[in-house]
């Protein structure tokens, strides 16, 4: 649409549906202001011309905390908090991208090679995407984007994701016709990030941020993953989401998390194996005592125990999801965050054991709650934020107490996403 029809068209409440789908609520009116915001931007930049929408959410990670690498089970949520942009096709290979949040990005997509000098930035993971897709057959152009963020970078809800799949997102509605599926989004999004940014993720994030809902994935062929998707909210059983930032970033601790799979893959290889999922706890601790002392490094023994357990776990949760056994769910949820405190230990670095920001977090969370609700590490962990299940009726008190540790707009309320990156318009 050109700017006075997309304008006209939030105007007279053409898109509230969408809207309200995204955000959670059927009170659209401050989101509309945000759609008017980035159309002025827009024009002011880049003149008129056909624009579109694109919304990509944030993910909650419900179970299976650094299964996915190891080709495990997991369990995920698209959130009602996004990135939200508007676009427009240019008529070259130019990519211009703007936030406010972030420096300018430009850059020529007619040279897709892998830059060494641009790892760990926006700019890869631009080139990586656009260089896989095309080697997929798809086609790929320049562009002309602005974003309002609200997945920050740090944040815990895995920002770098869900600016990936945005990205793709941008190529499919401009280039593609839309042809381009959500498990290819994700695909795309994850060689990009592994191989152009530079980090050894796995593809969790990016398919539960493609494909929104309460998604459960089977990783065992991490090429053709086995998808369930399930309608499910907390607040439907009495209880809000909330995603507590404790002002730390993991931004710059990809050495610890990469540390994580690389120790795992210790483990693996003197179980015979490339990853865990091919072998089995009871081979592990039937083998443990020769197999630590190869390895010299019980971390790795005790992290990879974690994802054994861990595993299972995430299966159970996913019955849990599908039966509305939102009891048995939380029980789960607790465990696995215990079992990502002691053994996984992802909750602080060792490196900076002063910054324990989460674990604060979390045991404020098992004092306040009790025997109620849930709580866990969110995500990748060592920094960011935190996961809490709260009832209804203890939710004031709760963030009252949460936001005298950590200050005020701390607290997110979030609601789980039915859909996930997607053109509005």
């Amino acid at each position: 649409m050109r700017i006075d029809e997309l304008h006209l068209a939030i105007a007279k409440g053409e898109l509230d549906q969408k809207i309200a789908q995204i955000i959670g609520n059927d009170d659209v009116t401050r989101e509309r202001e945000r759609y008017f915001t980035l159309i002025d931007q827009a024009l002011e930049a880049f003149g008129d011309g056909d624009y579109h929408f694109i919304s990509s959410p944030g993910r909650a990670e419900i179970g299976g905390n650094h299964t996915d690498h190891q080709h495990g089970h997991v369990l995920a949520a698209g959130l009602n908090v996004d990135n939200l942009a508007i676009v427009k096709r240019r008529d070259d290979l130019k990519a211009i991208f703007l936030d406010p949040h972030f420096p300018r990005i430009e850059i020529d997509l007619d040279d897709l090679l892998i830059r060494e000098e641009e790892k760990n930035s926006s700019e890869s993971l631009i080139r990586g995407i656009a260089s896989k897709l095309k080697d997929m057959g798809y086609l790929v152009g320049g562009f002309e984007a602005i974003c309002d963020s609200r997945v920050l970078i740090g944040s815990g809800i895995s920002s770098s994701a869900c600016f990936e799949v945005l990205i793709v997102e941008i190529f499919n509605k401009l280039f593609n016709e839309e042809k381009i599926t959500a498990i290819e989004r994700a695909l795309v999004s994850q060689y990009a990030e592994n191989v152009y940014f530079g980090k050894p993720s796995g593809l969790l994030d990016q398919l539960a941020i493609s494909i929104g809902g309460f998604t459960a994935v089977d990783f065992k062929d991490p090429s053709k993953p086995v998808i369930e998707n399930f309608n499910f909210s907390f607040s439907d059983h009495g209880y809000e989401l909330l995603i507590i930032n404790t002002k730390g970033s993991h931004s710059d601790l990809s050495h610890e998390y990469a540390a994580i799979p690389n120790e795992i893959k210790e483990v693996a290889k003197e179980l015979g194996v490339e990853y865990l999922a091919d072998s089995s706890l009871d081979v592990l601790l039937e083998n443990l005592s020769a197999i630590r002392e190869q390895v010299g490094n019980d971390r790795a023994i005790l992290r990879s125990l974690h994802f054994y357990n861990e595993d299972v776990r995430a299966i159970k949760e996913k019955e849990a999801v599908k039966n509305n056994d939102v009891e048995e769910l939380l029980r789960l949820m607790k465990e696995s965050g215990h079992s990502s405190y002691m053994y996984l230990q992802n909750v602080y670095a060792a490196s900076a054991y002063k910054s324990q920001s989460l674990a604060m977090a979390l045991c404020l969370c098992d004092l306040l709650l009790k025997d109620r609700g849930s709580y866990r590490i969110q995500g990748g962990g060592f920094e960011g934020t935190i996961q809490a299940i709260v009832p209804h009726e203890m939710l004031e008190s709760f963030k009252e107490s949460i936001a005298a540790v950590f200050g005020e707009n701390t607290i997110i309320t979030a609601k789980i996403r039915p859909f996930g990156t997607a053109a509005i318009v």
